[in-house]
């Protein structure tokens, strides 16, 4: 036992010594871009990309260690052929984190990230109160909106469109920014961690644009093709009737009330236990109608 452990530690030792100059030099440039490269998909899409990639990776490592040779042939062929197609459908994406690389300067660089999602649940709490009495007043003057609660799905690429805020939530506020005529009533609000992040946002169209109801105007397009590419739930204030509607993976369900949507908001933006889980599921007979994609 005593002669294991020796050579145990005489082996690591001997890692060590081997070590030179430069190859912390290559470890440290390594990690360092790793980081920042991380840093850059959690603001994109390709984040929820890396983590169906990661999740390949680990059922072809299991489908070598089995011995699969199905499996193992199906997740090959998937890997050659993969980098091209993520190079295609991505190739927005991969452009604007290009881009944001060139005009980074290095001293904006750091290691540090100033995020802190301490106050969360409780910066949801205030903000979803906020929501809901904004929402009820847009509603009253038929006051056009369009809000959007990111959630897992980082929405860098929209908040690039508009224009920083940064500021806590309130009804005031999102009376001023929706008021009609003003510079950023047109766009969407984006909220994150309960704090309003960008006003004045543009979204991307729905995939099917064809197919959707053609009562519904281009804020209710807009909030439906959000929906589709992310898990956030959006918030549309119909400008013709007041009517409010949300929008949620790719489905658009209207005739919300300040109560209803409170608690929905509740339900999808802050953590609840095991026990009361099963509740998000009962506000379905509540909606007056559901306009699909």
């Amino acid at each position: 036992m005593l002669t294991a452990i020796t050579d145990g530690i005489l082996a690591i030792w001997s890692v060590f010594k081997s070590i030179q100059i430069s190859d912390i030099i290559d470890i440290a440039i390594l990690s360092y871009l790793i980081f920042h490269g991380i840093k850059l998909i959690r603001e994109t899409r390709a984040q929820q990309l890396v983590k169906g990639i990661i999740v390949l990776i680990v059922f072809y490592l299991l489908a070598v260690f089995f011995n699969l040779q199905t499996m193992r042939f199906m997740l090959k062929t998937c890997f050659q052929w993969g980098i091209l197609a993520i190079v295609i459908v991505f190739q927005p994406e991969l452009r604007r984190i290009l881009e944001k690389i060139g005009r980074t300067k290095l001293t904006e660089f750091s290691f540090f990230s100033n995020n802190d999602g301490n106050d969360s649940t409780e910066h949801w709490k205030n903000c979803i109160d906020a929501i809901c009495d904004a929402v009820q007043n847009l509603s009253s003057t038929c006051t056009g909106a369009l809000i959007i609660c990111e959630r897992k799905t980082r929405l860098g690429e929209q908040i690039d469109t508009g224009t920083i805020l940064n500021c806590t939530p309130s009804s005031a506020v999102f009376g001023n920014i929706f008021f009609p005529n003003t510079p950023l009533h047109d766009g969407a609000v984006i909220i994150r961690d309960g704090m309003i992040l960008a006003a004045g946002c543009f979204l991307p169209k729905p995939q099917k644009e064809e197919l959707i109801a053609k009562q519904l105007g281009s804020r209710h397009r807009a909030a439906i093709g959000m929906s589709e590419i992310s898990d956030a739930i959006v918030v549309v204030v119909s400008e013709e009737t007041g009517t409010i509607s949300v929008a949620e993976n790719g489905e658009l369900t209207r005739g919300f009330t300040k109560e209803s949507l409170k608690k929905l908001l509740t339900l999808r933006l802050i953590p609840v236990d095991e026990e009361n889980s099963g509740k998000e599921n009962s506000l379905a007979g509540r909606v007056i109608s559901k306009w699909k994609k």
